[in-house]
């Protein structure tokens, strides 16, 4: 089963107050970069065979953060890029939510459409098809990291999680946060969601949660609640 550690990249000076999308030249904060050490230190323990990252510089240096003591390099994908927001880039949150796309986008976004931009329907299309294929790369047994942006994130989760992506405002993605996936052959596996803590991952087994046995289920008999 692939395993897949999903994170946020950490703040910025726009963070929270305007939508920065795929502005150009936007990096880590002072705080980001604490963040993005500290992430570094969570997931140390974790081995990775791949570290994965949207080009926006704030992910890019999120994703170095990790790689820094590892022999991996990030490998960009553009794929994982932030959805885009064509004319709202740039803007205000608080200006935002007086247009009536806003309303949009929070109650019905496979609705949604960014005026010269791009769809959510279609960014969650593009975003869930590079994980997919990173798993088919990897393998049953790869571990690795994507570094992308809030949005992009939570319709992965989504899928994952077999929601709709009119729900995926319910789901939240912090910066710096991590999101544990296995992808299993009959379905995902959420293992931790938005998870400031550190992070240890038991071995693959078909006694673990979520474990592929022999009989092809994957879960453990009586719901993947563990040995006993």
């Amino acid at each position: 089963m692939t395993t897949l550690l999903l994170v946020r990249h950490g703040l910025t000076d726009l963070t929270g107050p305007v939508l920065a999308g795929r502005t150009p030249g936007v990096h880590l904060s002072e705080a980001g970069r604490a963040q993005a050490a500290a992430l570094a230190g969570r997931v140390a323990g974790v081995r990775l065979d791949a570290i994965v990252s949207s080009p926006l510089e704030r992910c890019r240096e999120t994703a170095q953060a990790v790689a820094q003591g590892r022999e991996l390099d990030v490998q960009i994908d553009d794929r994982l890029i932030e959805c885009g927001y064509g004319e709202w880039t740039g803007r205000p949150l608080k200006e935002l939510a007086k247009d009536p796309l806003w309303q949009v986008v929070q109650a019905h976004p496979s609705a949604a459409t960014f005026p010269d931009g791009e769809s959510l329907a279609a960014m969650q299309h593009r975003a869930v098809a590079a994980i997919r294929a990173w798993n088919r790369t990897l393998g049953s047994k790869g571990v690795y990291l994507a570094c992308s942006h809030g949005d992009v994130i939570k319709a992965i989760v989504a899928d994952a999680l077999g929601l709709h992506l009119d729900q995926f405002q319910r789901i939240t993605a912090d910066p710096a946060a991590v999101t544990v996936i296995r992808y299993a052959p009959l379905r995902p596996f959420v293992l931790r969601l938005n998870d400031m803590g550190e992070l240890r991952l038991a071995e693959d087994s078909e006694e673990k949660d979520g474990g592929e046995n022999l009989t092809g289920s994957d879960a453990a008999v009586g719901g993947g609640s563990g040995t006993t």
